[in-house]
């Protein structure tokens, strides 16, 4: 039995905790030695087989027009506001040097040639928008290879060549271009040591102990170190997402903490009991550990669930990411048993100034009933509870009013991906998209390509030409180009707006749908939209498709496995309603928040944007695990009450005032967290950060301490009805047994006769 195989682990860990330290020191070691010599860097890759953006990519690679690659662009205005192109000869001549001195980068293929244009003023607008209107914006637009080909190195050489230009020419130089976006840094560093330090003063303020509060901390460290470098070395392999090690760093943190809190809350209780470290350190791990390993797989098997979506980068990054939960899983069943068994009875005693925090804030309620910190903790719990136990109706309903509030604006969700637009004024990137759209319109920041094939039709390109250029949703058509090998002619157009524009999105499907087809006809020529805005949006449409299927199994899994632990059908039914209002409310702020912008000053949110096409997916499929953490270890608490009493009321009341407060510290913890990375610069790592802190919040607070009491009074022995012949199916043994306490009472059985 799983009880039983972690009960052994945890006292074998406790009672030889140097060797098993080693164990993850040498681990840890070899980890970062093979990230170092095989790792590779993150890279974004927004395709997916079958789209039509995607066949637009086929083509123009069987063309090999160059186009296929990375792009980047260097955008660039004569220092003095007064000067223009057209009149001011330094400008021009320094604009010629940056051009030739961007062309001898590594792996650059070509550039575009504003200086060139500026010799044909009356043509500069029509061909693709070189030189503004006004003379004062030119754009050096430079053109890849394929993204296999190149590495974060090219963009620090361009990025070194800007910095150096920038100060021997009389210009202002900006860059971007999805070069950036695929190989720039993700945000992280100063968002996980803010979150460490936020753990660690709530740790403290918990257990009132330094040992105790360093604890969870060194194990979340040790985990995070092991599972971002084998991230790393996963990113040697295949392309990982840019967001994956941020992703992982705020997901690893959080839920390495939250599990090491519950295992060393439950050793405590056993050490106050009596029992010596290493059996404590094993009791802990046979009870508390079990929910630790239930949580961990929900997590793990729904982020890997994303693969129905088909989009590999999701696929990748949700693999890239389980890596690290499982780390910690394994660590919170191996390593922090070790430190615990290190620690020895040291982890029982309360510190000096610990207990004057805790005395202060419990004020007349510790001094009154115990002395104990947690004894008195759980008084207040105990009493709100019970409360809520005797008005369960309005508690209920109420409660759930307010998640449904909170919910509507998912009504008005919009996916898609924020560009450069939506980054702060301090970087480059932000710089020359304003530049950019200042010059040439917002459009000439998402420029779409459609990718022909005309066999069989040689008027089938006029007609194409004529029609794209027509469309209401079109600024400018640049000069076609035909690869005489293959016939294949790439047309690059400039939509009338923003690529994060839902009018874009409309564009994309009005030529797709309408234009295209009308154009061609029912010949045998064909033609795709590709870029990168159409790429974008294509995923966005995907995963948008995917997301009730996906959200289907989730939710299946979820209630199997809970029916499974509890032997109940309404126990997992109720866990996955209550579940999906703490999501569909936490989705509803994000849209506040991120598309209408209430409030996003607060998290240096400049601009209002989509949300992330990906994100709600991961979201969900990482919410619902985490959301699992508190589910089974509060409802293991409650269930082991029931067996020992039989009444369920009091198992309510005891079960959830016991763990309330390891719940609402370890939700304090991962929205610290979670929060240290809304703040950073990018905004798919705001919604990250945001939405789980949000969810968990809501989760730990008006789902745990409100409505599950609530409803478990209304449903009342019910709570663990389970038909007999339900029961006769199912298996038992390491997930199909009642979750229990090892030596508790004998376990009455509660089925239907």
């Amino acid at each position: 039995m799983l009880s039983k195989a972690l009960l052994r682990l945890g006292a074998s860990a406790a009672r030889h905790p140097w060797r098993v330290i080693a164990a993850w020191l040498v681990a840890a070691t070899l980890a970062v030695l093979a990230a170092v010599a095989f790792g590779g860097r993150t890279a974004d890759s927004m395709t997916a087989p079958g789209l039509d953006s995607q066949q637009a990519a086929q083509l123009i690679e069987r063309a090999g027009t160059g186009q296929e690659g990375m792009t980047a662009q260097v955008v660039v205005t004569p220092l003095d506001g007064a000067a223009t192109f057209f009149d001011h000869g330094s400008a021009r001549t320094a604009l010629t040097r940056l051009q030739t001195e961007v062309k001898r980068l590594p792996h650059v293929l070509g550039t575009s040639d504003p200086a060139g244009a500026l010799d044909a003023r009356g043509d500069t607008i029509a061909h693709g928008g070189l030189v503004s209107a006004d003379g004062r914006i030119a754009v050096v637009r430079v053109q890849y290879p394929d993204q296999s080909r190149l590495s974060a190195k090219d963009l620090d050489a361009l990025v070194d060549l800007g910095d150096r230009l920038r100060a021997e020419l009389p210009l202002r130089i900006e860059m971007g271009g999805n070069l950036f976006y695929a190989f720039s840094d993700p945000d992280g560093g100063a968002s996980e040591l803010i979150g460490l330090l936020a753990a660690a003063a709530i740790l403290f303020l918990a257990f009132g102990s330094l040992v105790a509060a360093a604890l969870p901390i060194g194990m979340a460290v040790f985990g995070l170190t092991v599972g971002v470098a084998t991230m790393t070395v996963l990113a040697g392999v295949t392309d990982v997402p840019t967001f994956a090690p941020v992703l992982g760093s705020m997901v690893g943190l959080g839920v390495g903490i939250d599990y090491a809190l519950f295992v060393l809350a439950r050793h405590r209780e056993y050490l106050a009991r009596g029992l010596n470290p290493h059996e404590a350190a094993g009791q802990a791990v046979a009870t508390a550990g079990r929910p630790v390993v239930f949580a961990g797989g929900t997590v793990v098997v729904s982020i890997l669930g994303m693969a129905v979506a088909n989009v590999p980068f999701m696929t990748v990054g949700g693999l890239a990411v389980s890596i690290v939960v499982l780390t910690m899983v394994l660590a919170s069943v191996t390593l922090l048993p070790a430190f615990l068994g290190a620690a020895g009875p040291r982890l029982a005693r309360v510190g000096r100034i610990g207990r004057a925090l805790q005395t202060r804030k419990l004020g007349r309620l510790a001094r009154r009933r115990h002395p104990a910190a947690g004894s008195a903790h759980a008084a207040g719990w105990r009493r709100w509870i019970g409360h809520v136990s005797q008005h369960p109706v309005p508690y209920a309903v109420g409660a759930a009013g307010l998640l449904l509030t909170a919910t509507l604006p998912v009504l008005g969700l919009r996916v898609g991906l924020p560009d450069d637009g939506s980054l702060p004024h301090s970087r480059t990137e932000r710089r020359a998209y304003d530049l950019v759209a200042e010059g040439f319109g917002p459009g000439a920041n998402g420029p779409l390509v459609i990718a022909a094939d005309p066999t069989g039709d040689p008027g089938v390109l006029d007609r194409l030409v004529g029609a794209v250029a027509a469309d209401p949703g079109i600024a400018s058509v640049a000069p076609t180009h035909i690869d005489r090998a293959t016939g294949i002619t790439t047309l690059v157009v400039f939509p009338t707006t923003s690529p994060q524009d839902k009018a874009t999105a409309d564009t994309i499907a009005r030529l797709r749908t309408d234009v295209l087809p009308m154009a061609i006809g029912h010949g045998p020529a064909r033609a795709h939209v590709g870029g990168a805005a159409a790429s974008l949006s294509d995923v966005g449409q995907r995963t948008s498709q995917r997301l009730p299927v996906f959200v289907a199994a989730v939710l299946a899994m979820s209630f199997l496995l809970l029916m499974l632990v509890f032997r109940s059908i309404l126990v997992p039914l109720k866990a996955v309603l209550l579940n999906l209002l703490s999501i569909g409310a936490a989705y509803g702020i994000m849209v506040a928040v991120f598309q209408w912008g209430w409030g996003g000053a607060l998290i240096g949110l400049e601009a209002t944007v989509p949300i992330v096409s990906f994100i709600p997916m991961f979201l969900f499929a990482i919410l619902f695990g985490l959301s699992m953490d508190y589910e089974v270890f509060l409802l293991s608490r409650v269930r082991e009450e029931y067996l020992r009493t039989g009444d369920n009321g009091t198992a309510i009341v005891e079960g959830v005032s016991r763990t309330a407060r390891i719940i609402t510290s370890a939700a304090l913890i991962m929205v610290a967290v979670f929060l240290s990375f809304a703040v950073a610069d990018d905004p798919s790592t705001k919604m990250f950060g945001l939405g789980l802190a949000t969810a968990i919040f809501i989760d730990a607070t008006v789902v745990r301490m409100v409505l599950v009491p609530a409803t478990m009074t209304l449903l009342g022995r019910t709570n663990w009805w389970l038909p007999k012949w339900l029961d006769r199916m199912l298996p038992r043994g390491p997930v199909g047994t009642d979750v229990q306490s090892t030596g508790e009472a004998p376990r009455p059985r509660l089925v239907d006769r």
